[in-house]
């Protein structure tokens, strides 16, 4: 008999690869998260006023853009594809537009850096090195044995619980989890090994 443990859950674990940023973003979009939003909102909030502010807009306005911003990352959730963006990136590029909107209705001329996109620079420096991650993960996981390769590609892909994947494969919960653990195990080692070498 196999019981569930959440603490020590290799699920848990291999999420720590991607983002913490990233996996809030993921809860708001796919089980609309509040305690994640509000992870959300406490990380990027203050940054996001920072940003604003460094194109001349005053304190209160920029707490107000933020508020519309982060509002508009509650709402249009859906359409955030960590495949295509990394959370920061898309979150920068609402608040950018949200900004030029609100100075061009004040009949300001936009910042250069607005247009320039300079002030986002490190998360393009951010991007490419999660497009860099990412190959690697890729490399890793097809070194991976097939039975170990399929569950974390079931658990972390296809974003399937271990009860789905139970259901789908007829396996015991604890092979599953066990072949999850190892392969994580591995992936760690390889992911390890590859950056060492850079």
């Amino acid at each position: 008999m196999t019981q569930e443990s959440p603490s020590s859950d290799p699920a848990a674990d291999a999420l720590n690869a991607l983002s913490q940023e990233t996996l809030w973003m993921l809860a708001v979009r796919d089980t609309r998260d509040k305690a994640a939003f509000a992870a959300l909102f406490d990380h990027f909030a203050p940054r996001l006023k920072g940003f604003i502010m460094r194109s001349g807009t005053g304190s209160g306005q920029a707490e107000e853009i933020v508020q519309d911003v982060m509002l508009t990352v509650w709402r249009k959730s859906a359409m955030f594809d960590p495949q295509r963006a990394q959370v920061s990136g898309w979150i920068y590029q609402i608040a950018r537009n949200r900004q030029i909107d609100v100075i061009r209705k004040e009949n300001r001329p936009v910042p250069e850096e607005l247009h320039a996109d300079q002030a986002t620079e490190p998360d393009a420096q951010q991007m490419l090195g999660l497009e860099q991650e990412a190959s690697k993960l890729k490399t890793a996981i097809g070194r991976l044995k097939p039975d170990q390769r399929e569950m974390i590609e079931k658990a972390y892909l296809g974003e399937l619980t271990h009860q789905e994947i139970k259901s789908q494969t007829g396996l015991p919960l604890g092979t599953i989890k066990s072949r999850i653990r190892l392969g994580l195990e591995k992936l760690r080692h390889d992911l390890k090994d590859m950056r060492s070498d850079d």
